[in-house]
Order: C-alpha cells, then sequence, then structure tokens
C-alpha cells in the first residue's frame, strides 16, 4: 500500500510540475483547428465579423485551397487559353478571410509583452482581441507578420481574430508574374503558413539580433536592441560564441545601464585561431548567444551564423578571399502539391539535396523571397542564394505607396534573413523598368544598412540605355548580353555552326564588376505525360491533360515519350555548351540557368531536365550534366562538331578550378574511341598546379581521323584518381566519297519526280528549300514556351530510328546532335496531318501547342514509284558541309539495297500540295521573341 501511495504521490507531483512548466513556457503554438468564414463581397469590416462564431473549420497552418474551399474549377483539359497557361488552380479564392480561435493565456504570463507572430501570408493582415481591434496591419509578402498584442491578452480566454486579404496591394509586377504573388507556379493562396505563434517577452527582451562577420579580423560585430519596457534598472549583458553545444569559443561580459525604452547593442567576439570560414566545402556554423540579465529579469537571443565574406576584385568574385564561380538555376516558387512553399526543412531538403546532385551550387530566387527554412537549409549545406524583393515590374518608382512598400520589405528581408551565411546576394527585383534614378537610391539604402551580402540593381532589364552594363552602384551584374555582345547561348547558338573553342571574353572585357550570365536556356521539352498522376495536390494540370487528350485525337499518344526524350536530349546537349562557354570565359563569375526544373506557368515553360518536382525526366541523369557542372572541370577548345578523315583533330585544354584550394601534381588522361568502344587514340597531360580559377593547359590533344567510314568519335578527358571528367561527340566522314545514283533519279523538280514515279523508278527527290513551303528550319528547340513567345518556329528536335538501314552509312543517334545543325539549318519543315500513312525517315517534334506531325524526311510508294522526300538540302556546298553528302550516300545506299521497301502509299498530286497549314512563320532570334 505504501509503495502504490508513493507512486501515486510522484506520479501526481510530475504531473504538477509538468503543467507548471506547461504553464510558464514562453511560447504557444496556435496550429490546429480554427474557425474561418470567407468574406468574398469585402462586408466583414462593416458587419463586425471580428465579434463572431464561424460555422466553417480548417487547420492551420494551411490554405483553403488545401482546404478544398474557394470556387471550383469548372474548366476542361485544354491546350486553349486559359488552362494551357499554366496549372491550374482546383479552388480559387481571392479576397478576404476570417479566422478565429480561442485561445488561452497561462498566469504566469502575466505582465509580460505577448506577440503574435504570423510567419507567411498574402497579403494584409488584421487583429482583434474579444471584438477589439488591434491598432495597425502587416502587409508582408515575404517575411513574418509580427502584432504586438500586450495588454489585449491577459491570463485566461480569449477569441482571437485574424482577417487575411489576399487581394493585390501594389502592382509589383507585368500580369502578376512576380513569383511573390502570382498564379503562373505558386497561387495566391489565402491562409496562414509555417509558425503561428504567442510569445511572452519580459520587461527586458532582446530585438532584431544581428551578426557581422570579419573573417579577415577574425572576429563577429554583433549589433542589436534591447527593449526595457520596465524602469531604468542596471545588469549584466553576456555574448557566447560556441560552434557545438557546452564548447564555447569565446564570452563576452559587460555591465550595462538598461534605461526604459530600447538601447542598442554593438560589440565584438573574437573568434580565435581555429576559426573555420563557410562555404559550400565547409558549411561551419556558429550560434551566438545574447543573454541579459537585471535582477531577476532575464532574457536571451540566438543567432546562427558562418564566418563568410563575399567581395570582389574587378570583375572576380570573391568569397573569404578567393575566387568561386556560381553555378546556379532559378526557384520560383514552384510548388505544385501545395502551391506555397515549405515552411519545414524537410520540405527544402529535396531542392538542395538534388541541386547539389546535380552540379550546382547558387539557386536565385526570381522575384521573391523564400522562407526561414530554405535559409537552414541552404546554410548547412553551403548554398549561395540570391534574394530578392517581389518585384517584377516595368513602372518602377511612380507609385510612392509602392515605393515604400518595397523600402519596408528590403527592410524585413534584411532584418529577418540577413544572418543567414547562405544569404549570400541581393537583387532589387527581375527585369526592372523605367525609373533607375528610384532603384539607384534604393540600392544605395540597402548597401548602407547591410554589408553582409553583395548587391545588384536588376536581374537585367530591356530598359534602354541600361542593362548591358552595370549600374554605379551594382556590386555583381547579371545580364544576357552586354554592350560588347551575347554572354548566353541562345542568341548565337542557331545562327552559328557548331564550334566548341568559342566563350564570352570579348563581351565581357572591360567589365568592373562580376557578371553572372542571365536565365541561360530556356530550351522547351515536351510535356512528360506520365507526370500526370503526380498532380494529388491542389493545382490541376489541365494543361498537360489537354496536350494528352490532343495526342489521343491525333493518334499519336504512343510517340509521347518518345517526343520528351527527343526534345530533351536536345536541350541537353544545348545545356551542356551553354554552361561549358561560360565556365571558359575568364571575367565571367556564373552562371544561372533557367531552369534545372519546369517552370509550369508563362504557357507551361516546360524548359528543365528535371520536372516541377525536382524529379528526373529520364532525359539524362545528374552525373552526366555533373560532368561541366562541378567544382572541377575539365574542358576542351576545337573548332567545329565535324570533320573529315584527312583532316587531323586538334583541341585546346583547360580545367576550371573553382575549389577552395589549389589542386597540385595532378595528370589529365584523355582517349578518343569509336562507336564500338575500340580505342582510336589516347594521351597524359601533366598539370603540376591547377590553381582556383580557369587554368590553361600547355599539353595540346592532336589526334589523326583516318577512319576508313563514317563514325562518331568520343572524346573523353579525365582528372586522373578524382570524380571529375567530361566527354564530347566528334564526327569523322570520308574526305573522298563519290556518292553513286545508280538508276536513282535525284532532282529537285517536282515535274521530273512525278514523271519519274509515273514510270515506277525510285526517286530522291530533293526541293529547294527556300521554295518550299512549311517551317523554318530550326537547330535549336522552342525558347520558352511556344504558347507565351507564340511567333517562333515550332519545332523541338527531331526523333528518327538510328538502326534504320536509312541511316546504315550516316552515323546518328535517335535524337538531334550537332552533326545535323547545317541540314537542319537548310531546310523546311513540311506537315504529314493529311498524310497519316506516311512514315517519318526523320520526324520533326513539333511544340505541343500545335502537335502536328511533322517531317522532313519520308518515304512512300508511288504509282509504281518508290519516293524518299527530304526537305533538308542534301546536294549544295559539300566541301564546307561533309555531312550533307554523308546522308545523300546514305540514303542513296539504302534506295539501292533489297530494304528500300516504302510500306506506306501516297498519290504523286500530294507532293505539290504540302503545305504549312496557315502556322505563322517564325523568328530566329530571342530578341525578336521578346
Amino acid at each position: 500500500m505504501k509503495s502504490k501511495t508513493k507512486q501515486f504521490l510522484f506520479v501526481c507531483i510530475s504531473l504538477l510540475m509538468f503543467s507548471a512548466c506547461k504553464e510558464t513556457s514562453p511560447v504557444i503554438s496556435l496550429a490546429g483547428e480554427w474557425q474561418f468564414a470567407m468574406d468574398s463581397t469585402d462586408v466583414g469590416l462593416s458587419e463586425k465579423w471580428f465579434d463572431r462564431s464561424f460555422a466553417d473549420k480548417i487547420r492551420l497552418p494551411g490554405t483553403t485551397d488545401e482546404a478544398g474551399y474557394g470556387i471550383p474549377n469548372s474548366l476542361p483539359p485544354s491546350v486553349e487559353k486559359p488552362q494551357i497557361l499554366h496549372l491550374t488552380r482546383k479552388n480559387s479564392y481571392i479576397g478576404p478571410v476570417w479566422y478565429s480561435r480561442e485561445v488561452t493565456i497561462p498566469s504566469g504570463w502575466k505582465g509580460k509583452s505577448v506577440e503574435l507572430k504570423l510567419e507567411r501570408v498574402i497579403w494584409q493582415t488584421s487583429v482583434w482581441v474579444d471584438g477589439n481591434p488591434v491598432p495597425g496591419s502587416c502587409e508582408s509578402l515575404i517575411s513574418p507578420h509580427y502584432f504586438d498584442l500586450t495588454g489585449y491578452l491577459t491570463p485566461g480566454k480569449h477569441q482571437l481574430t485574424v482577417r487575411v486579404d489576399n487581394r493585390k496591394r501594389y502592382d509589383i509586377t507585368v500580369n502578376d508574374m512576380a513569383h511573390a504573388y502570382t498564379n503562373e507556379t505558386q497561387i495566391m493562396w489565402n491562409g496562414i503558413i509555417g509558425e503561428i505563434s504567442l510569445t511572452a517577452k519580459e520587461a527586458l527582451s532582446i530585438e532584431d539580433l544581428q551578426v557581422y562577420p570579419d573573417v579577415t579580423g577574425r572576429q563577429i560585430h554583433v549589433k542589436g536592441k534591447i527593449s526595457n519596457r520596465g524602469e531604468a534598472a542596471k545588469g549584466i549583458l553576456q555574448a557566447v560564441v560556441q560552434k557545438q553545444e557546452n564548447n564555447p569559443i569565446t564570452t563576452v561580459t559587460r555591465d550595462m545601464d538598461f534605461p526604459s525604452g530600447e538601447t542598442l547593442v554593438d560589440i565584438t567576439c573574437p573568434m580565435g585561431d581555429s576559426m573555420q570560414v563557410w562555404s559550400e566545402f565547409t558549411p561551419t556554423l556558429y550560434q551566438l548567444d545574447l543573454k541579459v540579465e537585471a535582477g531577476l529579469v532575464k532574457a536571451k537571443g540566438s543567432a546562427k551564423f558562418g564566418m563568410r565574406e563575399f567581395s570582389r576584385n574587378q570583375s572576380d568574385l570573391l568569397l573569404n578571399g578567393k575566387k568561386v564561380f556560381l553555378r546556379g538555376t532559378l526557384e520560383c516558387c514552384i510548388f505544385p502539391l501545395t502551391g506555397c512553399p515549405p515552411m519545414e526543412p524537410e520540405g527544402w531538403k529535396k531542392v538542395f539535396l538534388t541541386a547539389r546532385e546535380w552540379g550546382l551550387n547558387h539557386l536565385r530566387f526570381h522575384s521573391w523571397c523564400p522562407p526561414e527554412a530554405a535559409f537552414q537549409v541552404a546554410d548547412s549545406l553551403g548554398f549561395y542564394l540570391q534574394v530578392e524583393l517581389p518585384l517584377w515590374s516595368v513602372n518602377v518608382g511612380r507609385d510612392k505607396n509602392m515605393n515604400e512598400f518595397l523600402y519596408a520589405e528590403a527592410d524585413r528581408i534584411l532584418a529577418e534573413y540577413g544572418n543567414h551565411p547562405s544569404f549570400s546576394f541581393f537583387c532589387l527585383g527581375n527585369e526592372l523598368q523605367p525609373d533607375f534614378n528610384f532603384l539607384s537610391q534604393l540600392l544605395g539604402y540597402v548597401k548602407a544598412k547591410d554589408s553582409r551580402h553583395l548587391y545588384t540593381t536588376t536581374a537585367f532589364t530591356f530598359e534602354s540605355g541600361h542593362g548591358d552594363w552595370p549600374e554605379p552602384g551594382d556590386d555583381f551584374f547579371i545580364t544576357q548580353r552586354t554592350k560588347k555582345g551575347w554572354v548566353r547561348g541562345q542568341g548565337v547558338f542557331d545562327s552559328e555552326s557548331p564550334s566548341f573553342d568559342k566563350d564570352y571574353v570579348a563581351s565581357v572585357e572591360g567589365m568592373t564588376v562580376p557578371l553572372v550570365t542571365h536565365e541561360i536556356g530556356q530550351y522547351s521539352v515536351y510535356p512528360n505525360l506520365k507526370e500526370i498522376d503526380k498532380y494529388t495536390g491542389v493545382l490541376d494540370p489541365l494543361n498537360f491533360k489537354g496536350v494528352k487528350q490532343e495526342l489521343e485525337k491525333k493518334g499519336l499518344l504512343d510517340k509521347a515519350d518518345d517526343y520528351l526524350k527527343a526534345s530533351g536530349y536536345l536541350a541537353t546537349i544545348l545545356y551542356k555548351e551553354e554552361v561549358e562557354r561560360a565556365m571558359k570565359t575568364a571575367g565571367c563569375s556564373g552562371f544561372q540557368l533557367l531552369d534545372l526544373h519546369d517552370f509550369p506557368g508563362q504557357g507551361t515553360a516546360l524548359v528543365g531536365l528535371l520536372d516541377a518536382f525536382w524529379d528526373s525526366k529520364g532525359v539524362t541523369d545528374a552525373a552526366t550534366f555533373r560532368q561541366a557542372s562541378s567544382p572541377v572541370v575539365p574542358l576542351v577548345r576545337f573548332p567545329k562538331a565535324v570533320y573529315t578523315n584527312n583532316e587531323s583533330f586538334t583541341a585546346a585544354v583547360e580545367v576550371a578550378n573553382f575549389t577552395d584550394r589549389e589542386l597540385k601534381d595532378q595528370t589529365l588522361s584523355w582517349s578518343l574511341k569509336d562507336e564500338k568502344g575500340k580505342e582510336v587514340n589516347k594521351g597524359t597531360i601533366a598539370c603540376p598546379s591547377l590553381s582556383i580559377g580557369l587554368n590553361k593547359l600547355s599539353g595540346t590533344i592532336v589526334s589523326p581521323l583516318d577512319q576508313p567510314e563514317a563514325t562518331r568519335l568520343t572524346l573523353s578527358l579525365a582528372l586522373e584518381n578524382t570524380p571529375y571528367k567530361n566527354e564530347w561527340s566528334v564526327w569523322v566522314y570520308p574526305a573522298q566519297l563519290s556518292p553513286d545514283k545508280g538508276e536513282i533519279v535525284v532532282t529537285r523538280d517536282l515535274n521530273e519526280a512525278r514523271k519519274a514515279l509515273a514510270s515506277g523508278k525510285k526517286v530522291l527527290y530533293n526541293p529547294d528549300y527556300k521554295k518550299t513551303a512549311g517551317l523554318e528550319g530550326k537547330f535549336v528547340p522552342v525558347f520558352w514556351s511556344p504558347v507565351h513567345f507564340p511567333k517562333q518556329a515550332g519545332s523541338m528536335g527531331i526523333l528518327c530510328d538510328a538502326n534504320h538501314p536509312a541511316f546504315g552509312r550516316f552515323p546518328t543517334g535517335n535524337y538531334t546532335d550537332w552533326q545535323w545543325w547545317s541540314l537542319l539549318k537548310q531546310s523546311k519543315t513540311v506537315v504529314l496531318d493529311s498524310l497519316s500513312s506516311v512514315t517519318p525517315l526523320v520526324e520533326v517534334v513539333d511544340n505541343f501547342a500545335n502537335n502536328r506531325r511533322l517531317s522532313n524526311l519520308f518515304e512512300a510508294k508511288v504509282g509504281e514509284g518508290k519516293l524518299i522526300f527530304c526537305s533538308m538540302d542534301l546536294l549544295s556546298d559539300w566541301a564546307q558541309r561533309p555531312e550533307a553528302r554523308q546522308l545523300y550516300f546514305s540514303l542513296l545506299e539504302y534506295m539501292k539495297s533489297d530494304a528500300f521497301h516504302p510500306s506506306s502509299a501516297m498519290e504523286s498530286d500530294v507532293l505539290s500540295q504540302l503545305r504549312l497549314g496557315g502556322a505563322p512563320s517564325g523568328v530566329s532570334k530571342p530578341e525578336d521573341i521578346y
């Protein structure tokens, strides 16, 4: 009995102790069930909704979309607007919503200040307690909303009501495309996400705690405010820096007076001789604990930080005094299941770990700022983040209220996230226009306020007189072209024949700040229709479903996966060359892809090698992509993709070393292998010292190309005993080749072709492509989106069967590669929608807005004759285009063989009827697209 009594007393005492601890906890989470009501007619204020109970319930953190509230979508799948523009909200709501719940304030909070935190909200919030309005409102898109509820929340029960209004407050963007407020990627959700809490504060509290690392001085400067809501008092201030818990590196203690009101804190703490810097290679984090004590009143503030310093030396970007190269992509708030960003670290790990797996070290947050959780993960992995104001506007500076909002948002970003070492760069917004006087003043303001980041005015601009050279206040410069030329391949890859010895040195000559290339890539990839089943959240892929529906109607659904792989392969080789040209450019400090993963808005811009979920599409893999995007990249320079076998292959060799140290006594091995893996040649190049930056090696690759037959060779480079390697394709064709057409009629003349076919002959009809109606011949695929930029030529690469005997003497893969460049450029693409039975030998992948059946090389029976139709120029300029002669030769050999038996038939008059079908002819330059 005594034992049971003791156990009972022990349990009771434990419960009382637990209850006491719970009551005195300084934070109360408000996560859970809330009452709520939508106020679409905005009558809540006049009818005093803040003093009501609401019948509907919702769980917060969360959104009305996630809870299934709002106007249900009634649109069917379609490739028309608006469905094709972006993913579709299953339930939409724009307007005020009232959220209310009962809260119980513990007795231990008596006399303390109480603060309400709403971590992330769109766009404006107001608060009532027991029907009484709390003065003021909050209106931030990127930082927590805080309300001082001191005097409103006394011990006991209270009704807390929050009004969230997600209607647009300021015109921060053209067509609502800035990613802080948009339906293009995230959605204009209503709700409260992240932390929702009440915090009790003592009479003394630490506010706005900021840590400024001084790497050179091996110390930190700590700044903050001590708020004293009571009477003046004396006490101590103590700063403790530690890397590991309970293992202080340094402790600084001061006696202080704490007058009523605010006292500014500014102290210096040494970091010691064993200080470690923060970078992608050593993401070492420290914690500062700042404590104040005055009698029985105590308060504490903490901040994590890293010892890092970004700076510049002319055009070199430096991290802790060493050159660094940004290998980046954009993050545009693309989270298709929730329509809003993750607010816990776990939700960001996939983003950053996938980006790291694909060789990246940098993310640009385009026209928005991520939440605290993103910075935490980036800090731990050593990622360099570019943060932007929620701004993408051509009317910057014209509205006084918006201007004040932008200044306030900048203040909030710097105060809320400035301690994070990953917060490396701050940009005022994307492609901003027109008032650069206002932008210059705003830039000067933020630079003076916080020295921990590098700053730039805008991520490129189309404003006349700007955008092609840095603004006076820029610490770094983001552009797609300078006043001296392009710094991204989209402007040149379709107009210049393939070469792998190019860079942008001439375009960046004289650059006085580090340059980062703006949104390189944007190569559209065909939709992955298998992705449809992944959309189990708040967004419906009516655009994907519409494409699937169109393919089903046209009998092309079985080709969808082939279209994906063909366009994805082309995008992959173009992204590789984009990245390598940036790497080869002395004076370039990095690139920002658009994008490694898909952008589901702005006309369904599927420009990624990964899908919108950061999952692979299967068009390439991380190991392949990392060959050109790693801390160390072997590089070569050679002038062309296509050679003849009487030439010698010569390539200069470079190694980009953007680790944090010099690499000594390395050996670079190289080899040339044919398609069967047989080694044609090999060698090694000594690398006694690879300094940080771009290293031009003295050794050169030289090899004869005396291959007896047409072949594709693979050039491989590897830095021995390291994971760093790279490879390229080289095509070699016979220099002496005399195609024998035998009895085959080769003609450009339509009448001659028809006459020969009527006589039962074999005909290779190769009309003059300049006089052939059809789509413009293109090598590069659709730029960004065929919906967003509809006036461009519409193709997305080619698809062929590499094992077909027609290509028996023309080495090729199944998809577009560099040896097809002149063939595709000197061509027209014809529409075969009315010739469903005709089998293309080369199918041109159409864009997903049109889904036509396209080809520039097909075969057919025509009466008693047999036809190969080719709208690629096979007959011109063989001295400069050996690939044209080789394909011509291969087709002739096929036509002379017993394998030439076209299975489909067509009438001869169809040859004169092949037409484009009313689609617009395309433009060829990105500047025309814009």
